[in-house]
C-alpha cells in the first residue's frame, strides 16, 4: 500500500515537473515584449535596457527557470513585472489569494451541482438503457457536450440577463457582499459550468456502471434472482466507487481550468481572468504562476483520486 501512494506520489511529482519546464518554454516564446509594452511609442534602445536589466530578463534562460521553480516549490510566486516596472509593487501572492477562492468556489458548487444528478442519471441509463428518460438525456447531454462553453454563456446572458431579467450579466463579486447576493451573481457562471460538467460526468457514469453489471458476478447475481435494486446498490456501485471518484475529482480538475473563458465572459475575479488580463500585459511571472497552479490542481486531483480508488478497491494494491 504504501508502495503504490509513494510511486503514484513520484509520478505525479515528475508530471508537475515536465509541465514546470513547458510553461516555462512556453512563456519564453511567447510574442511581445514587457519592456517594449511598457515604454510605448516613447522606447529607446537604451530605456528597453534598462527596464529589461531592472526586471531580470537579461539573464539566461536556464537560471530563470531554476530561480522560478525553487521560488514557486518555497510559495513565492514572485511579483509582476508590468507592476513593477511602474514602482508599484505587485506581489502574485496577494493577488492569487484573493482570486483562487472565487475560482475554486465557482468549479467547487459547479461539479456538486451536476456530479449529484449525473451519477443518478447515469445510473439510471445504464440500467434501464431503453428508457425514454435515458434517451431524452443522452440527446440532450450531447447537444451540451458539442457546444462551446462560451456560447452557452452567451446564450444564457441573452435569456436569464437580457429577456427575462432574473440574474446580472456581470459576476463581479468581493468580500464584503452577503452570500446571498453573491450567490446570486454567481448564478449564471455556475449554471453554464453545471449544463457543460453535467452531461460529462452522465456520460462517463453510465459507461462505467455499464461495464460493472457486464460482469459475470453480476450476471450470477441475476441468475440468483436478487432484485435491481440489491444488485446495483450491493455489487455495482461499491465496486464503481473508484472509477466514480476518479470521474468526480477529473470533473472538478477541469472546471478549475475551464473557468478561464467563463470568467472572461461574466467579468468573474479569478484567477482565469487574472492569468489573461496577464497574457495581454506579457506578465510572464503572472502567467507561469497561473498556469503551474492549474496543472497542481489537476495533478493533486487526480492524485486523490487515485489513492481514492486503491482505498476502496483492494484488488488495485496488487497489480499482476
Amino acid at each position: 500500500m504504501l508502495r503504490l501512494i509513494i510511486s503514484r506520489l513520484l509520478i505525479s511529482i515528475v508530471t508537475l515537473l515536465g509541465v514546470s519546464i513547458v510553461i516555462f518554454a512556453g512563456t519564453e516564446v511567447l510574442p511581445g515584449d514587457i519592456a517594449q509594452i511598457i515604454l510605448g511609442t516613447n522606447a529607446t534602445p537604451e530605456g528597453l535596457a534598462a527596464i529589461r536589466d531592472n526586471l531580470g530578463l537579461n539573464e539566461p534562460a536556464h537560471i530563470r527557470y531554476f530561480e522560478w521553480l525553487w521560488n514557486f516549490v518555497r510559495g513565492d510566486f514572485g511579483s509582476s513585472l508590468a507592476a513593477n516596472a511602474f514602482g508599484n509593487a505587485s506581489s502574485i501572492n496577494q493577488e492569487i489569494a484573493l482570486r483562487l477562492g472565487n475560482t475554486v468556489a465557482l468549479a467547487g458548487a459547479a461539479v456538486l451541482l451536476a456530479a449529484i444528478p449525473g451519477i443518478l442519471l447515469g445510473v439510471f441509463a445504464a440500467i434501464r438503457p431503453k428508457h425514454l428518460i435515458n434517451r431524452v438525456v443522452n440527446t440532450t447531454s450531447v447537444i451540451s457536450v458539442s457546444l462551446p462553453d462560451f456560447f452557452i454563456a452567451y446564450v444564457f446572458i441573452a435569456v436569464f440577463s437580457v429577456q427575462l431579467g432574473i440574474f446580472p450579466s456581470v459576476s463581479n463579486v468581493n468580500a464584503d457582499m452577503h452570500l446571498a447576493e453573491r450567490l446570486h451573481r454567481m448564478a449564471l457562471p455556475v449554471l453554464t459550468l453545471v449544463v457543460i460538467n453535467f452531461a460529462y460526468i452522465l456520460r462517463l457514469t453510465r459507461a462505467t456502471i455499464a461495464d460493472i453489471l457486464s460482469r459475470p458476478y453480476i450476471e450470477m447475481a441475476v441468475l440468483k434472482g436478487l432484485p435491481t435494486w440489491r444488485i446495483v446498490m450491493q455489487h455495482a456501485l461499491p465496486n464503481g466507487l473508484g472509477p466514480l471518484a476518479n470521474i468526480v475529482a477529473l470533473s472538478f480538475a477541469i472546471l478549475i481550468v475551464g473557468t478561464v473563458v467563463l470568467e472572461v465572459v461574466f467579468v468573474y475575479p479569478g484567477m482565469g481572468r487574472y492569468m489573461v488580463d496577464a497574457v495581454s500585459r506579457r506578465d510572464v511571472p503572472v502567467v507561469q504562476a497561473c498556469s503551474m497552479i492549474f496543472a497542481s490542481f489537476f495533478v493533486g486531483l487526480n492524485f486523490l483520486a487515485d489513492l481514492f480508488a486503491i482505498l476502496v478497491n483492494p484488488r488495485l494494491r496488487y497489480p499482476k
